[in-house]
């Protein structure tokens, strides 16, 4: 889990935006974005041999 540190008169705003490049980093956005719904096995090769090309 990702956290980070609220530095002495840093705005919200900022802290914000360093957890959200953090995340984005660590590729948890990509990953939360891949399970929101369900793909079939079949779907998953599709989309794969599509990348692929």
């Amino acid at each position: 889990m990702p956290e980070i540190e609220i530095k002495k008169d840093e705005s919200f705003e900022a802290a914000l935006r360093r957890f959200k490049r953090q995340i984005e980093q660590e590729g948890i956005l990509k990953e939360v974005r891949e399970r929101k719904h369900y793909e079939k096995p079949s779907e998953r090769r599709r989309k794969r041999q599509k990348r692929r090309r």
